[in-house]
């Protein structure tokens, strides 16, 4: 492995301390505190490494100690997603012992089904997607993520899963790198997507992803982070796409999300002023004592409180059709 490409695993093995020197050294300070409790759009149950299980009792003792109203739980199935395969039953599971904080998701990997959707008198293709999909909703489920496969991003399979979500309305959540639903620079796949299903919310997240907030990003930073401080060129894909498309959204969790507003914090904060209404917190929690930079990244940039109320809480409230419920 190239000497510097950071693994995931080693930025959360390193914890908070290099990111937090850096933003002492451009004096940011902490600011007054938030109003807003967040929904965390993008958390994790099971074993993603040995021997370190998050359970849903847990995962809720983290929200309580940094004040997350709601939390959504991300299933993560394809081969290629994680050490450790994390169901859907996880996800639901916890919402039925905790109903009043945890959401649940699904995930389906298109390759489970073969059989071409062109083809009369089977259950296959988009229809059998459609099926599946509609079976979890019933059980609670909210949206679909992690979408973590390693195919192209825009694959023959995997538009067929895109069309079945846009039909049952389920949002998706994506893991976007250099091996896991594959792009290139300026994202030229995501926006093929973006126009096929303009009423289909797309979330975007992981290195590849926000690599692309920079003008220059190259197919090497798709599988790297990002140095702090780094600093940011203009013509990056994320405005251009947010801009054009409205069904384009940003989950800022992992080091992925923190390192592409920690690595230029002018840039950063007008970023996400500028993209308020299309961008979710979230933390990507994974397992217990992980250390979270997202927290005190946000706190230090003293956004204007509107932009909070959207960002922390109000656009994944929109997306997961929570405000109409009475205990939101």
């Amino acid at each position: 492995m190239p000497a510097d490409r950071m693994t995931r695993r080693g930025f959360l093995a390193a914890g908070t301390a290099a990111a937090s020197s850096a933003l002492m050294s451009r004096g940011v300070a902490a600011r007054a505190p938030r109003k807003v409790r967040y929904i965390d759009i993008h958390t994790h149950l099971g074993a993603f490494y040995p021997g370190r299980e998050l359970t849903a009792e847990l995962l809720v003792d983290f929200m309580d100690e940094h004040g997350i109203e709601k939390a959504c739980v991300l299933p993560l199935i394809s081969p290629e997603s994680a050490p450790i395969p994390q169901p859907v039953s996880n996800a639901i599971e916890a919402c039925e012992k905790f109903p009043d904080r945890i959401i649940p998701f699904c995930s389906v990997d298109p390759r489970i089904l073969t059989v071409p959707p062109q083809r009369p008198g089977h259950v296959g293709g988009i229809k059998g997607l459609i099926d599946i999909l509609k079976r979890y909703q019933d059980q609670g489920c909210r949206g679909l993520g992690e979408h973590k496969t390693g195919m192209l991003f825009d694959s023959k399979q995997n538009m067929y899963l895109y069309e079945a979500c846009a039909e049952v309305g389920l949002p998706i959540l994506y893991h976007l790198d250099d091996i896991r639903n594959i792009d290139g620079p300026d994202l030229p796949r995501v926006e093929r997507v973006l126009q096929a299903f303009p009423e289909l919310p797309l979330i975007g997240h992981a290195a590849g992803f926000w690599a692309s907030i920079s003008g220059d990003a190259t197919i090497e930073d798709f599988g790297r982070y990002p140095e702090i401080p780094t600093p940011v060129a203009p013509g990056g894909a994320l405005d251009r796409l947010m801009q054009k498309y409205p069904n384009m959204y940003g989950d800022l969790s992992e080091p992925g999300g923190h390192r592409a507003i920690a690595r230029d914090l002018e840039f950063g904060r007008e970023f996400i002023i500028r993209n308020a209404d299309q961008l979710l917190f979230g933390t990507d929690v994974l397992m217990p004592e992980q250390e979270i930079p997202q927290f005190e990244l946000f706190d230090s940039l003293d956004l204007p409180e509107d932009v909070q109320a959207k960002v922390y809480r109000g656009n994944a409230a929109r997306l997961l059709k929570l405000d109409d419920e009475s205990d939101v």
